[in-house]
């Protein structure tokens, strides 16, 4: 999905023959960031830091952070980027190589970068020709990845709904397990006929009263609004 996104923003990127230069470290005395990622402990960030000191970014080392955590973990819940945000300022410029090292797909991307710019911190992708994406040039480049991540989400419902109504289908039940098998639901309907409280049997069996009273609604689906043998007691309001 990322070299997906990236081509995308190329693509628009040469449209609108952007420079592939047009990064900037700014500000006089902006302190300069830089994150790395590498998906196991066996690789090594090293390609990744030469890079963003090629590209002309002075990172003190204190200020490079490099973490071993995989790709599909998103970018707030590894403990390295985490921190990372903890000390950026109004100010700060962050460098990544590459966009997925802001996230774990265009959602989580943009989220991040959206996050960033409310704290005025300045995001460079190098493999973006190094552009900020909170720049007028980088605004756009979000607007191409928000289309990217509005076709992920409308995928995964359309994933989501297809395989629910598969499951439907080949009679599956869905939803959690019910904590009631049917022979508590036979004893609990024996005992509201015997005028037991939904609240009492609630308790007995360690369910809310709207369990109960999905037993109850079940079994007059099954006789026809008749209920089980027997009419059930009512429930007075507030019944225990």
């Amino acid at each position: 999905m990322q070299s997906r996104i990236e081509f995308l923003i190329e693509q628009t990127f040469d449209t609108l023959k952007l420079s592939s230069h047009v990064f900037d470290t700014g500000r006089a005395m902006s302190r300069i960031f830089a994150y790395c990622r590498v998906s196991t402990v066996d690789q090594s960030a090293d390609n990744q830091r030469l890079e963003i000191a090629a590209a002309g970014f002075q990172v003190e080392p204190r200020r490079l952070v490099a973490e071993a955590v995989s790709g599909s973990v998103s970018a707030r819940e590894r403990r390295g980027f985490a921190k990372l945000l903890d000390r950026l300022e109004a100010g700060d410029v962050l460098v990544v190589t590459k966009l997925d090292r802001l996230g774990r797909n265009a959602m989580d991307i943009r989220s991040v970068v959206d996050h960033l710019a409310t704290l005025d911190v300045r995001v460079h992708c190098l493999a973006l020709g190094g552009v900020d994406l909170t720049s007028p040039a980088g605004r756009m480049t979000m607007g191409v990845i928000a289309a990217v991540a509005e076709f992920e989400r409308d995928l995964l419902i359309e994933r989501t709904q297809s395989g629910l109504a598969r499951a439907k289908a080949e009679g599956r039940t869905l939803g959690r397990p019910s904590s009631l098998n049917e022979d508590k639901k036979r004893q609990i309907l024996e005992a509201r006929r015997a005028g037991v409280s939904m609240g009492a049997l609630a308790r007995q069996y360690g369910v809310s009263r709207s369990a109960i009273q999905r037993v109850e609604r079940g079994a007059t689906a099954h006789t026809g609004g008749r209920g089980a043998a027997g009419g059930l007691a009512p429930e007075a309001p507030g019944g225990a």
